[in-house]
């Protein structure tokens, strides 16, 4: 019986007549006392006790939908001389609500935007990669945490084939195909065997950024993170770099930038410190040179990375990054106003 109702459903919700007469034929097919609507009210005495309430408010909404549906066919069709359907353009249309980019998105764009204004171009690599690519020619030790398999998904059983953990995989993948010098930008999805959380998720998004050249130097890094910094979070936002650990970059730091929402004075966001961390990077490796078959005596290079997620938490205010993630309408509504 419910098949028989799902049917009669999606043939009254996918009817659209050629001609007048077809309106007609539409009542008499599903509404008339010998129709297919009325039938099913005629079956319903053999429908099973326990089934009787989901069946009978099924066949209720079909019922109502097809004499809804037939009053709109009345109301908006109309006769033109040669005998044609035409629709009444008169009639006032109907509210069409605007959709809205992902926040995500939004941001991501905005971030792709600013780079690529000083030269940078968008190279979007694979997500499923191997072991070499992702943590070997990225001059990650064989004994380094993320090899093992509470940190890294793996999809093969000798652990060669993976999820790729970070977008620096691409990096890698570009230096072995690119002459430099090389100016490009990678953004994607990334992986990671975690617990999901508020501030924490098993898949989210990186932007990493690469530039190879000539005599390249940390100056240069700090110069285009600070131009990265003002553009995103206004023109009074400062960074600051303290110095870090990343196998892939020498030295390597991490960077944090003014908070906006106090000024930098301290609040509960930025936990009272006035700054907030939104990156890593660094110098790139000379081993990863090598692993890509470039010079590390001729050529230098810098190389960045920040998730997607972490700057739109700052952007929007944000609080649980689940919430990125659950397709939760009345989250993402707040976000077609203002984009």
């Amino acid at each position: 019986m419910l098949d028989r109702i799902r049917k009669i459903s999606e043939e009254v919700a996918n009817f659209a007549p050629k001609a007048i007469e077809e309106v007609e034929d539409f009542r008499i097919k599903y509404l008339s006392k010998k129709g297919l609507i009325p039938a099913l009210f005629d079956d319903f005495r053999n429908v099973p006790a326990e089934q009787k309430k989901e069946v009978g408010q099924r066949i209720n909404e079909l019922k109502q939908t097809a004499l809804a549906k037939l009053e709109e066919l009345k109301a908006s069709l109309q006769v033109s001389n040669d005998g044609k359907v035409e629709l009444d353009l008169s009639r006032p249309g109907d509210p069409m609500n605007l959709g809205a980019r992902h926040p995500l998105s939004i941001v991501r764009n905005e971030i792709v935007n600013i780079f690529t204004k000083i030269g940078f171009s968008v190279n979007e690599s694979q997500e499923i990669e191997d072991d070499a690519h992702c943590f070997e020619k990225m001059n990650f030790p064989p004994d380094h945490p993320a090899r093992d398999m509470q940190d890294t998904f793996f999809i093969s059983s000798d652990m060669n084939v993976l999820l790729r953990t970070h977008t620096s995989s691409g990096q890698s993948r570009e230096m072995e195909t690119m002459t430099p010098p090389i100016r490009s930008l990678s953004p994607g999805r990334v992986f990671r065997n975690e617990a999901i959380s508020a501030r924490a998720h098993c898949q989210f998004h990186q932007i990493e950024g690469l530039y190879v050249d000539k005599n390249v130097s940390f100056a240069d890094l700090k110069q285009t993170l600070d131009y990265f910094a003002k553009e995103f979070f206004g023109e009074k936002s400062q960074i600051r770099m303290r110095p870090s650990y990343f196998p892939f970059t020498e030295p390597s730091a991490e960077v944090d930038v003014s908070c906006s929402l106090c000024g930098g004075k301290g609040c509960n966001v930025c936990k009272g410190s006035g700054w907030l961390e939104i990156l890593g990077c660094g110098m790139v490796h000379p081993n990863v040179f090598k692993a890509a078959g470039i010079d590390p005596k001729v050529y230098s290079g810098f190389a960045f990375g920040m998730g997607i997620e972490r700057i739109a938490m700052l952007r929007f205010g944000v609080k649980d990054l689940r919430l990125f993630f659950e397709n939760d309408i009345r989250f993402l509504e707040q976000f077609v106003a203002a984009y």
